[in-house]
């Protein structure tokens, strides 16, 4: 009975699905024709001017002799360059430094900074039984779900939980940025035990530690880590942390903050946004990406052969037959992707511990080469380069970080940037964001059921 049920369902969304495609087609060309920028991008691939943010500054072109031209990328947290950024904190944890910075709009002097990790140290518990009455309850392969479901039950437990006003938001904000390697670790460890038979591990963390030792702490069975593999990834959450208001996570945090929503919902609404493959998620991509060339190419020091299987990769001839080079190119950036030019000498470090040089050669040699086949095999109005999420899924691999936590390792960084922007947005928009989209559906005359045939 339950599989003549399931069968009958199937059949009937796979007709009716049919339906919708036929029905919902718009011509392409009426979008040229009434100058709708699609993906509120224009035809040179610039973003629609649609709000104004202190919180950072993405550089991808500068105007030569009148002309827009590409150029390296830069990336400026609250007007500091991160490449600078990245260097001061050299030798300590920067992702609560940083953390302070998108917060509050400046860098810490160091009694600020103490009592700013205090808090994060602090708010880093969650509420009686939690743990066993949520996170355990349902698990789900998609720790993005499982996240997603925490933060909405939060709520729950919240008696001031749609309270706007600032002091409000900020405390909700710290709380979950100092609970979401919690949230997105438990969730995976009731996951690796209750689907895949595994042993359950459930550490509590360390408010002397730092949000990066934090995160592998509570993923390691003996608790340990090294601190060359701390730093790298405590990096690498600085990276991810903000990326400007329109990555379409951050917008989707601005226009549901704009309607009046609580900060759990709004939080939530970024989770959903930021799971997506074309957002969060490329960087799983990128790894699969690399095991299928490694499978299908028969000597990765030749050149040649590894420029062929690209090519047949974006002939969309092989591995998932998308045609893309995942981690290759970005909305945004052209020639470089500051992000990753960081990022790059912090890899080659871990993987030379790791034994991995060989896997960094072959990537370095995919960065090089990728952007010369997608010149030739595409008509492209800018410069294609390697992405963060070209090296991050690396790093995690190299960490054993399992692929269920990539993206909520982004998130645990993204909350920083999100949490930035809400308060932006509550501060100086009192607007709910309301795009139009243009009707091209003709009027048509209604007709009683007996007359349809």
């Amino acid at each position: 009975m339950k599989n003549n049920k399931r069968e009958v369902i199937e059949n009937y969304t796979k007709k009716y699905g049919n339906v919708c495609v036929e029905n919902n087609n718009i011509d392409p060309a009426l979008y040229a024709e009434y100058g709708v920028k699609r993906g509120l991008r224009d035809m040179n691939g610039e973003g629609v001017l649609t709000g104004l943010t202190n919180i950072s500054f993405i550089k991808s072109s500068e105007l030569v002799d009148g002309k827009r031209m590409p150029c390296e990328g830069r990336l400026l947290y609250r007007g500091y360059d991160v490449t600078q950024l990245v260097k001061g904190f050299e030798h300590r944890s920067g992702f609560e430094e940083i953390a302070y910075l998108l917060l509050y709009g400046d860098l810490p002097k160091k009694s600020e900074l103490a009592e700013f990790k205090d808090m994060l140290g602090m708010m880093r518990t969650l509420p009686t039984n939690f743990t066993r009455d949520v996170i355990m309850k349902a698990t789900s392969k998609d720790i993005m779900n499982s996240l997603t479901k925490s933060v909405l039950t939060l709520a729950s437990y919240d008696k001031h939980a749609a309270d706007l006003s600032i002091p409000n938001v900020l405390r909700q904000c710290i709380m979950l940025i100092s609970v979401f390697p919690m949230l997105s670790v438990y969730g995976y460890q009731a996951y690796n035990h209750y689907d895949r038979d595994d042993s359950l591990y459930i550490h509590r963390p360390d408010p002397k530690l730092s949000t990066a030792q934090n995160i592998l702490r509570l993923l390691r069975p003996d608790m340990k880590y090294t601190e060359l593999e701390a730093k790298v990834l405590d990096i690498a959450l600085v990276l991810h942390m903000e990326h400007g208001g329109g990555n379409n996570s951050t917008f989707t945090t601005r226009v549901v903050t704009s309607s009046g929503s609580d900060t759990y919902s709004v939080i939530a609404a970024a989770l959903s946004s930021l799971k997506g493959p074309k957002h969060g998620g490329a960087n799983i991509k990128v790894v699969e990406m690399m095991a299928n060339i490694k499978k299908n190419v028969k000597d990765l020091d030749d050149e040649d052969m590894v420029k062929d299987y690209l090519a047949r990769m974006l002939n969309k001839e092989v591995f998932d037959k998308s045609g893309l080079i995942y981690g290759m190119g970005h909305a945004v950036y052209s020639i470089s992707d500051p992000r990753a030019t960081i990022f790059k000498s912090f890899v080659e470090k871990l993987a030379l511990n790791k034994g991995r040089d060989e896997d960094f050669k072959l990537y370095s040699m995919i960065e090089r080469l990728a952007p010369q086949v997608i010149g030739e095999k595409r008509n492209i109005y800018k410069g294609v380069s390697a992405n963060v999420d070209f090296y991050s899924g690396f790093v995690y691999s190299m960490m054993d970080i399992p692929l269920e936590l990539y993206t909520p390792i982004f998130a645990m960084a993204r909350i920083v940037g999100w949490s930035a922007h809400r308060l932006e947005e509550l501060i100086n928009v009192d607007k709910i964001i309301r795009p139009a989209y243009k009707s091209v559906m003709p009027e048509r005359e209604y007709r009683k059921i007996e007359e349809r045939g």
